[in-house]
């Protein structure tokens, strides 16, 4: 799978997230503090990331930031991305599973070795719900990204 990976701060954390994709056996592209030279702002790599993911260049990504909460709100504003941030394995299967995400974001500061591999575990053996009212919930959110563009 590729996945594109952004963090605006080189934390430990987030260079465990990069390796333990790759050991994985995900294909990675790094963003923000995690490339030499890329602009490390959180909205502007959030964005990145997840523009890669929008336009099919990336099947998912994983944005980072000290409380998780800039970066999805970034990636949440590039239309087609449902972004979670997800502080534990039980939300991040829910946001697979009932939301359908396809950008994951984790915070700098809560997430440890241990949990990553946890939230990880989640998000990856997550799949959509073929619940019809689960199916309609997630139509809504790409209307709304539609409306939002034909404005």
């Amino acid at each position: 799978m590729r996945i594109s990976v952004s963090s605006d701060m080189d934390e430990p954390v987030a260079r465990a997230l990069v390796a333990e994709l790759r050991e994985r056996g995900h294909e990675v592209r790094a963003h923000g503090a995690l490339s030499p030279g890329d602009d490390t702002q959180w909205a502007v790599c959030s964005e990145a990331a997840a523009r890669e993911v929008a336009s099919g260049t990336a099947d998912q990504a994983v944005v980072c930031c000290w409380t998780g909460t800039g970066a999805s709100i970034a990636a949440n504003k590039v239309p087609g991305v449902r972004a979670a941030l997800c502080t534990d394995a039980g939300t991040a299967d829910g946001a697979r599973r009932w939301n359908d995400a396809n950008v994951l974001a984790l915070s700098l500061r809560l997430t440890s070795g241990p949990l990553l591999k946890e939230i990880l575990d989640a998000w990856f053996a997550g799949v959509p719900s073929d619940d019809p009212e689960d199916r309609r919930n997630v139509e809504r959110t790409a209307r709304l990204d539609r409306e939002r563009a034909g404005s």
